[in-house]
Parts: structure tokens; C-alpha cells; sequence
């Protein structure tokens, strides 16, 4: 009999473990801590660039590097729902030179497959350029 559970995990040693927000005295500094990966709220380049110094500075404390924890950003912007992919483009590329490999996006309601066709994919397309 083993203390594993039925069925055993995807990944070893456990799953992901995401923590999403930009409160920088709990929310970063329990990332820090604890996560294997940062969710944070894209409300700017710089926001971001101070976001990760504030994150960088828990994990000196929590004894952890830094590069130790994936990080990634939720979009809350509007060009990408109003249909601007070079306008989208230039913003992620701020992203992507803070090291951001992942954006997450949420589809505006009440059509989200056919604004994920029209919108969403050209846009991926769009930023595998920027690698």
C-alpha cells in the first residue's frame, strides 16, 4: 500500500502551485515562499518591472532565487479587444523584455470562440514573433 493518492500526480513532486495578484506585503511575498509560479495583473511595463523587484526582494529574504518562480501576467487591457494586434504587439513587447513568456487573456462575452478566432489567434501569431 502506498501513501500516494489514486491516481498519482501529473507532475513530480506536485502540481503547479500559481499565485495571482500584486499586493507586494502578502500576495508577492507568499509567492515568494510558496509558489512555483506569478500570476500578476498587467497594468504597465514599469508596474510590472517594480512588481518583480518588490518579488525579487521576498525570495532574497525567503533564501530562493528569483528565477525559481515562472511568472506571468494577466492582460486588462482593451486594444486586443478592440482589435488592435500592432498596438497589442507594442505593449507585450514591454513584457517580454521583462522576461513575461505567458499573458493571459479573457474573451469578451457573448461570442468568446469566434473572438478567439478573429482576435485571439492572430495575436499569438503576432507575439511568437517577438521571441
Amino acid at each position: 500500500m502506498t501513501s500516494g493518492g489514486v491516481p498519482t500526480p501529473v507532475s513530480a513532486p506536485h502540481p503547479e502551485i500559481m499565485i495571482g495578484g500584486n499586493g507586494e506585503k502578502k500576495t508577492l511575498k507568499m509567492t515568494a515562499w510558496y509558489a512555483d509560479a506569478c500570476n500578476l495583473i498587467a497594468l504597465s511595463p514599469p508596474e510590472i518591472a517594480h512588481k518583480l523587484d518588490v518579488l525579487r526582494r521576498h525570495c532574497d529574504d525567503a533564501g530562493r532565487h528569483h528565477a525559481q518562480i515562472r511568472t506571468t501576467v494577466i492582460y486588462a487591457g482593451d486594444t486586443l479587444r478592440n482589435g488592435d494586434l500592432d498596438a497589442f504587439a507594442r505593449e507585450m513587447t514591454g513584457y517580454a523584455e521583462l522576461g513575461i513568456d505567458t499573458v493571459i487573456v479573457s474573451p469578451p462575452v457573448p461570442e468568446p470562440a469566434r473572438w478567439i478566432e478573429d482576435q485571439a489567434a492572430p495575436a499569438v501569431r503576432r507575439l511568437a514573433e517577438l521571441s
